[in-house]
């Protein structure tokens, strides 16, 4: 076991929010081509295997030990899709190895999750996410831009759950007139197999996924609908700040979240932090750039934790409740396939 850290103060942003989560992409690249996220028309095939542009194990692994001295303690690797990353158990272990870090999650498409799993949980991961946006075939292979296979999805999803990556998380973005119909069968796929299932509302994410209001569905509405076949009763969150709002099914069957970025925005109480492949730091997910941090990562973990702090504190995003208005109306978005959901 390494000496426990020294902890820094932890900072707090301009609307006294702390840093406690973050938020790394390991790589940029994508085997899908989801048109909310990375839409086949906008972003080539061939997008993002440029491997020297993205930090190193080394780089990731004293990044993050500079952010747990900050009081970090959540940390969620993303992508694109980091299983498309080479070796990303070992990544995994040496992360795991760090006093201070709680927890360790990963998001997923779920493709090459099969494979893999396994490795990831003796490795040290915790916890899995999987991206479902319908189950029938011929819908999921259209919202994956033509690349992916629900079948590939759900072995995936069965292969966390046999290593003990259990209960998984399933996030399903809701478009109206896309896959809202997707809503039932989703639920009762999720209820029969003991996963979470979060619905997520459908954001101006980026600058190419052609983003139109009239497309999201509320989640009220979801909320009514779904209670109206599986009766839910709400539970208190499990940690402040906690994106999605939660409800069990009356029945015991488990539960079910809301994620409400554009109809119930939760800004307030957002303490994440998001770092791109290359190494940029955003304290947003609708920042329109990062300010790079792969040259203090060369000084060390403490000069890393000195500047973080410093962007931290002057921090004063919050976009999802100025949607809309002025002050952001003209604002270009970073991609979400560069920092993650």
């Amino acid at each position: 076991m390494n000496a426990v850290p020294d902890f820094l103060p932890p900072p707090r942003d301009l609307l006294g929010r702390p840093l406690r989560d973050l938020r790394l992409s390991v790589i940029e690249a994508c085997n899908f081509r989801c048109p909310y996220c990375m839409p086949a028309d906008r972003v080539p095939d061939d997008y993002g295997f440029d491997a020297a542009t993205r930090l190193s194990f080394d780089e990731i692994e004293t990044l993050v030990r500079g952010f747990v001295r900050l009081g970090v303690r959540k940390l969620r690797l993303t992508g694109g899709e980091p299983l498309l990353r080479r070796n990303l158990a070992d990544l995994v272990r040496r992360l795991a190895t760090i006093d201070g870090l709680d927890d360790i999650a990963l998001t997923t498409n779920g493709a090459l999750l099969a494979t893999q799993a396994q490795a990831l949980r003796d490795a040290g991961l915790g916890r899995v996410t999987v991206s479902l946006d319908a189950l029938d075939p011929a819908m999921f292979r259209e919202l994956s831009g033509g690349r992916g296979e629900v079948a590939h999805t759900l072995a995936g999803i069965a292969a966390a759950k046999a290593a003990g990556l259990a209960p998984v998380k399933l996030n399903c973005v809701v478009q109206r007139g896309v896959n809202d119909g997707e809503v039932p069968a989703l639920v009762d796929y999720a209820r029969v197999h003991g996963h979470v299932l979060r619905f997520i509302e459908y954001m101006d994410v980026g600058n190419c996924n052609n983003w139109r209001r009239e497309r999201v569905v509320p989640s009220a509405q979801l909320l009514e609908r779904i209670h109206a076949r599986w009766p839910l009763r709400p539970l208190e969150p499990t940690y402040r700040g906690e994106v999605a709002s939660r409800y069990g099914f009356v029945d015991g069957g488990g539960e079910i979240g809301f994620v409400s970025s554009v109809s119930a925005p939760f800004c307030g109480d957002c303490h994440r932090a998001r770092v791109s492949a290359d190494g940029a730091l955003y304290t947003c997910l609708f920042a329109g750039e990062g300010v790079p941090l792969r040259p203090v990562i060369a000084a060390g973990e403490l000069a890393l934790a000195d500047r973080v702090a410093e962007l931290w504190a002057r921090r004063g995003d919050r976009y999802s409740e100025l949607r809309g208005s002025d002050a952001v109306a003209s604002r270009r978005h970073v991609e979400m396939f560069l920092v993650g959901g």
